[in-house]
């Protein structure tokens, strides 16, 4: 008992310190790695008007704007160099970390919470997002916050009240309640009595503690960050989907009263609830018909394959520590089976809290199961729009290490859980790669002439192109042609058209009016997946010039 007494009165200091821990893991080397084509996309599209920007999403993006909003600001405050547009993510990331700590107090208690704050700091898969500038950090904070709130309200009996109720309460004290003092007569003294000025009212004490409003400021937080999670991503409707499948399967429950115990979450009223998912229709309302409009663009035509039992494994992996994928068998196997203990440890953890375990399972499975049940009609499934999963993973994983009992032992479990997590981070600090467009836009500026084209199968990739070949454009006052094919990305408003045969005659029409054309070739398997771009180039021109990049190669073409 003192020892968990003892936790908790050092838990704030020791969450301080893992946070300032993950915070220095994700600013590591924030710069080192080169900014790949979705994080200058991000960047493009932050640098754009707020209208313009909403509509270039609209017309070729498949993700809310809540992102681009807040790194369109972001950009405008601090600059769009790699680590400060990456800067963004890692406050997302650091933020989600005391926010798991209270998920994990709240359901259980200190001891969880902590040792959940150190997985997801140590967490190779977190780390990497946040290290990226792109709006998957702000999906894992918004649905954190939303799983506290929520985590709040299943454990408060005050949740059954209408919400609303608590305001209104603390409202009528304010504008009612007096405090006067009294001499030893019993008699209030005479500076004391009620003022009948503006003054006295407005300045008088009478502030209930923030305590008497914390139901109504739970509602008000999960209804916000419910919306908040659904204008980060658009696969958040599953986060929609799992709660409510639970929260009225918990409704239904104890309405029937299957188990005459006293429950380990209580369910709030219907009313409440319906009320709340009225709440948060609405904020997401506006970006409804996009989300229809974006989902039936993926619908058509999507890069992303279909799950095979190797990519689902691989994402069981990415969540716990994708190292799993390169280390020894025996090793391996070890931690698999490490893992698998932990989880039925932390399931005992829950035994006499069943309902606390079910949620936190709900949150993981249904969300997983959802995606690839959408993916047999179209593949949508892809381990970066589940980080959030990460939540309630690592909670039930810092349940099972809770429940060692043993000081000693949950050090050493949790120590060894760290240790292989930050060896496969600093494999990825000293060995990652990511796509390395600075390579390129230095070389064609190095040998770039006045009038020459440049060509780019992807109209995508003339982004990321674009983003480290400007300033040698501005330096040098660079005369080019540049031009996506088979259509121009800021001509056509076309992300990633497919060349085809039917494209050849526009392309030949474009090199004939020059002498040198330059070809930056990348992501060819989904645009040009016949090499029609580079025959054609070859059959009308020479090759003069090559040069091999991390994530593709530059051509320059000549006329005989």
């Amino acid at each position: 008992m003192n020892e968990e007494l003892d936790l908790d009165e050092m838990a704030p200091w020791l969450v301080g310190f893992i946070t300032f821990v993950g915070g220095w893991l994700r600013t590591l080397l924030l710069a080192a790695k080169g900014m790949w084509l979705d994080e200058t996309f991000s960047v493009w599209l932050a640098n754009q008007s707020v209208s313009d920007m909403l509509q270039w999403i609209v017309k070729i993006d498949q993700h809310p704007p809540l992102y681009y909003f807040m790194l369109h600001y972001w950009v405008a405050f601090k600059g769009d160099t790699p680590y400060d547009a990456r800067l963004l993510s890692v406050l997302f990331g650091v933020g989600t970390i005391p926010v798991i700590y209270l998920i994990g107090k709240r359901l259980s208690n200190a001891l969880v919470g902590l040792a959940a704050a150190v997985f997801i700091t140590s967490s190779l898969f977190n780390i990497y997002y946040a290290q990226e500038a792109r709006m998957y950090t702000l999906l894992a904070f918004n649905a954190a916050v939303a799983i506290y709130a929520l985590s709040r309200l299943l454990t408060d009996s005050q949740a059954a009240k209408p919400i609303g109720s608590q305001f209104r309460e603390y409202l009528q004290v304010w504008r009612t309640a007096e405090t006067i003092k009294l001499d030893a007569n019993g008699l209030p003294y005479e500076s004391q009595l009620p003022q009948r000025n503006w003054r006295a009212w407005l300045f008088r004490p009478r502030w209930l503690p923030i305590r008497a409003i914390e139901t109504d400021l739970a509602w008000v937080v999960f209804i916000l960050f419910s919306a908040a999670t659904l204008l980060s991503h658009n696969t958040a409707v599953l986060f929609l989907l799992t709660i409510n499948i639970f929260v009225l399967g918990l409704i239904l429950s104890q309405r029937k009263r299957i188990f005459d115990i006293q429950p380990a979450l209580l369910a709030p009223s219907l009313g409440n609830w319906v009320k709340a998912q009225i709440g948060i229709l609405l904020l997401w309302s506006p970006w409804l018909y996009f989300f229809i409009k974006q989902t039936s663009s993926v619908y058509r035509r999507f890069w992303i394959p279909e799950p095979t039992w190797e990519s689902i494994l691989q994402a069981l992996r990415s969540f716990l520590n994708p190292s799993l994928a390169y280390l020894e068998t025996n090793l391996v196997t070890a931690l698999w089976v490490l893992y698998a203990l932990a989880l039925c440890l932390g399931l005992l953890h829950f035994r006499k809290t069943f309902s606390r375990f079910l949620f936190l399972a709900a949150l993981f499975a249904i969300p997983f199961l959802g995606e690839l049940i959408v993916s047999l009609w179209r593949p949508i499934f892809y381990d970066r729009t589940l980080i959030w999963l990460t939540i309630p993973l690592f909670l039930i994983l810092a349940a099972g290490i809770a429940q060692l009992r043993f000081r000693l032992l949950i050090l050493i479990a949790l120590g060894g859980a760290v240790t292989v997590n930050l060896f496969s981070a600093g494999d990825y600090y000293r060995f990652f790669q990511k796509e390395d467009w600075s390579t390129p836009a230095g070389y064609v500026a190095l040998y770039v002439e006045e009038g020459d084209l440049i060509l780019f199968n992807s109209n995508f990739v003339e982004i990321p192109f674009n983003y480290y070949f400007m300033p040698y454009e501005k330096q040098y006052a660079l005369q080019v042609v540049k031009q996506g094919v088979p259509l121009d990305l800021f001509d056509s408003g076309i992300l990633e058209p497919e060349m085809t045969e039917s494209d050849l005659p526009r392309l030949i029409s474009l090199i004939n009016e020059h002498n040198r054309v330059w070809l930056v070739y990348s992501h060819d398997s989904y645009t040009d997946p016949l090499g029609l771009i580079p025959q054609t180039l070859a059959a009308k021109m020479i090759l003069t010039r090559q040069r091999d990049f991390y994530g593709g190669q530059v051509q320059l073409y000549e006329t005989p």
